[in-house]
């Protein structure tokens, strides 16, 4: 059977990075420049105004940021949107189809994770740790479970939603929830989810307040096991 070579598709840039028929190939030429799937990650919870988007990336200049929306936009991933009255601002969000890059994201991360040259230290976006407990979620330890989590990261709401097999998320406000947690920053949540951080000495050095169940929140810290590293 004969491929015939299809001219009619949108170059994913203006010069290609490979000359490889995998798909592979084509998926690093889609976001595999530099900042593009961590662009994707902070838009995995809905749509981003282009300062939010810096904010959660603080090491990314705005020219940068807007080459990587562009050719994003340019090949279906990303779209952009104006919000009706009274906010009339544009906001980038993923397609359907860039939606479906969450797999990549979570397996890439769990991958990585388990490198010995992973640093748990460094600065995480209040999308990335939400990211991350989608990746790491252990449903066999909230076997039972079904309750709805809120936090409030800095200025972001998010609430978690666990029924035992399943968890979901989204960005809203962390209100009505069976447990809320409000932290300054996603590394406070790290250290006490993945540093093993007690909540007490947390709350004592201000890093988190606690309101709802605590018993919940005991419970909640187990769920997100850390895959063991590689042999170095």
């Amino acid at each position: 059977m004969k491929l015939d070579k299809q001219t009619n598709l949108p170059s994913p840039v203006q010069k290609r990075w490979y000359d490889d028929g995998c798909g592979t190939a084509l998926g690093l030429e889609l976001i595999g420049e530099r900042w593009s799937l961590l662009i994707v990650r902070e838009l995995m919870f809905g749509g981003r105004r282009f300062s939010e988007l810096r904010a959660g990336l603080p090491g990314i200049s705005a020219n940068v940021l807007t080459q990587r929306l562009e050719g994003l936009e340019r090949v279906g991933i990303v779209a952009r949107r104006k919000l009706p009255p009274p906010a009339s601002v544009q906001v980038y969000e993923l397609t359907p189809w860039g939606l479906e890059a969450e797999t990549l994201i979570q397996e890439l991360g769990r991958w990585a994770v388990r490198s010995p040259m992973h640093d748990p230290t460094l600065p995480l976006s209040a999308a990335s740790i939400m990211m991350s407990f989608r990746t790491m979620y252990d449903h066999d330890r909230a076997r039972g479970e079904a309750a709805r989590i809120g936090f409030r990261i800095g200025a972001e709401g998010f609430v978690i939603a666990v029924d035992g097999k399943r968890l979901t998320t989204q960005r809203a406000e962390p209100e009505g929830c069976d447990l809320i947690l409000v932290v300054p920053d996603a590394m406070a949540l790290a250290a006490i989810v993945y540093g093993g951080l007690p909540v007490v000495e947390a709350e004592g050095a201000g890093m988190v307040a606690v309101t709802g169940d605590r018993d919940l929140l005991a419970r909640f810290i187990g769920w997100f096991p850390l895959p063991a590293k590689i042999d170095a």
